[in-house]
C-alpha cells in the first residue's frame, strides 16, 4: 500500500538532489567568473594583454565558444572530471573577457543589474520547475530567437546602430528569461527519467551540462540587463 508513495518520495529526493547539484556547479562557475573578471579589471598589464591584441582576445573567444560546443557534444564520451575541469575552465576564460564591463559601467550600475538578474532569474527558474504546462513548444520558439539575436548582434557589429543594440538587448532580456523556464523545466524531466542506480559520474555530467545551459542563461540575462540599465563610467 505504500509502496507508490515511497517510490515517489524517493524520486523526488533524486531530482532535488540533482537540481541542487546543477545549481551548485553553476554557481561555482558564476563565482569563478565574476572573481576573475573582477581581478583583471584592476590589474592592467591583463588588461592590455587581453585586450591590446585582438588575436588574444579573439583567441579567447574561440577558445570558450570551441568548450561550450566540446561540452555540449561530446560530454557522453567524457569522464566526469574532464566534464568539471572543462566547464570550470569556460567559467575562468569568460571572466578573462567580461571583466571589460568592470571598465565601461560603473560598479554601483553592474551590482544592481546583477541583483535584478539574479531575482529575475530564480523567479523564471521556480516557475520552470513548478509549471505544469510543457515549455517544449516554447523552446523550439526561443531557440529560433536566439539565432535571430546572434544574427541581429553580427550584424550590427558592422552597422554599430544604437539603437538597434537596444533592439536586441530588449528582445534578449524576453528570450533569456524564456530559456531559463524552458531549461530548468527540460532539467527536471531529465531527472525524472533518469533510471534508477545510475552511476555517479553520468548524474554529474548531466548536473555540470545542466550548470552550462543556466550559467549561458544567467550570463546573457545580466549582460542584456546590463546594457539597458547599467550606467557608464
Amino acid at each position: 500500500m505504500d509502496s507508490v508513495p515511497l517510490k515517489q518520495t524517493q524520486s523526488q529526493v533524486l531530482v532535488n538532489d540533482f537540481i541542487r547539484s546543477v545549481y551548485n556547479w553553476m554557481g561555482v562557475g558564476l563565482a569563478l567568473t565574476g572573481f576573475i573578471a573582477f581581478y583583471v579589471a584592476n590589474n592592467e598589464t591583463l588588461l592590455k594583454i587581453i585586450f591590446g591584441n585582438q588575436l588574444i582576445f579573439f583567441g579567447l573567444i574561440i577558445g570558450e565558444l570551441a568548450l561550450v560546443f566540446t561540452l555540449s557534444a561530446r560530454i557522453g564520451r567524457m569522464q566526469a572530471s574532464t566534464a568539471t575541469g572543462l566547464f570550470v575552465l569556460y567559467a575562468a576564460l569568460n571572466g578573462l573577457t567580461l571583466s571589460f564591463i568592470f571598465i565601461v559601467y560603473t560598479k554601483s550600475s553592474i551590482a544592481s543589474t546583477f541583483f535584478i538578474c539574479a531575482a529575475t532569474f530564480v523567479v523564471c527558474s521556480i516557475y520552470g520547475y513548478t509549471t505544469k504546462r510543457d515549455l517544449t513548444s516554447v523552446g523550439g520558439f526561443l531557440t529560433m530567437g536566439l539565432i535571430g539575436i546572434i544574427i541581429a548582434s553580427l550584424v550590427n557589429i558592422f552597422i554599430r546602430s544604437s539603437a538597434m543594440s537596444m533592439i536586441i538587448s530588449y528582445i534578449g532580456v524576453l528570450v533569456f528569461v524564456g530559456l531559463t523556464a524552458y531549461d530548468t523545466q527540460q532539467l527536471k524531466n531529465m531527472a525524472l527519467t533518469q533510471p534508477a542506480g545510475v552511476e555517479a559520474g553520468v548524474v554529474r555530467k548531466g548536473a555540470i551540462l545542466g550548470a552550462l545551459k543556466l550559467y549561458l542563461d544567467f550570463i546573457n540575462l545580466f549582460l542584456m540587463l546590463l546594457r539597458i540599465l547599467g550606467n557608464r563610467e
